[in-house]
């Protein structure tokens, strides 16, 4: 008896499964990180904190990324190294801080209480509406640290102060502005008497519990005091 051939297809033993081959890791943002501008932007808050704080040569990216509880390689993902990170301060943070400042002695050439008076407004403004400026100014002034003042000049130069200067001296040549007055202090005076209080308001030593001082207080205080003095008025 002839045997039939069988019509079911034969058991099909496949060869063992080639495992796929692994991507290779493109370069990029870290996984499972907070994505888009608001990270860079607390990145670059918090190195401002930490060179207030600290000081710009004791900040170093690991310490930003601690700070910020992130890892070193989301830090690097956007910064590749301080001295980049501190251009970018330059850029995004300091030289809005100037504009901020500027065209004021444009806008009032020919009055001085004016224009000192916009200015010291301005002094104060800024420093409600940026909250590391204060304490990092007065930390530049007490530690002699010059470099985001050295990174500042080689970017933009001097020629706004110069003209400044220029236009206090004329001011006092002109009979304008008191001719006892010391022009390269004028700029330091200003910031003493707004930049300094409301630095000390930020670390809650100035003003009495039941009475703080706030800062249209601190602008008013220092307008009458350079305006009118100590006098009676």
């Amino acid at each position: 008896m002839v045997k039939r051939k069988s019509t079911e297809p034969a058991a099909f033993a496949p060869e063992a499964a080639v495992a796929p081959r692994a991507a290779a890791k493109r370069p990029g943002r870290p996984a499972g990180s907070v994505r888009g501008p608001e990270q860079r932007n607390r990145l670059l808050d918090t190195a401002l904190v930490l060179f207030a704080r600290q000081g710009i040569a004791d900040t170093t990216l690991a310490s930003i990324a601690r700070e910020a509880k992130v890892t070193p390689a989301m830090v690097n993902y956007y910064f590749t190294s301080r001295d980049q990170l501190i251009d970018v301060l330059v850029e995004e943070r300091f030289l809005p801080v100037k504009a901020a400042l500027g065209g004021v002695f444009q806008a009032h050439p020919s009055d001085p209480v004016a224009a000192i008076t916009e200015l010291t407004r301005r002094f104060v403004d800024i420093t409600t509406t940026y909250p590391w400026f204060a304490p990092l100014w007065l930390r530049g002034i007490i530690t002699h640290d010059g470099l985001i003042k050295q990174r500042m000049h080689e970017r933009v130069g001097d020629e706004d102060q110069k003209a400044a200067l220029q236009c206090i001296k004329r001011w006092q040549r002109e009979g304008l502005l008191n001719s006892d007055l010391e022009p390269a202090l004028i700029f330091m005076s200003l910031m003493g008497v707004t930049i300094l209080p409301l630095a000390a308001i930020m670390t809650r030593q100035i003003g009495p519990a039941g009475r703080p001082v706030d800062a249209g207080a601190i602008a008013r205080h220092a307008i009458s005091l350079l305006v009118h003095g100590v006098g009676p008025h």
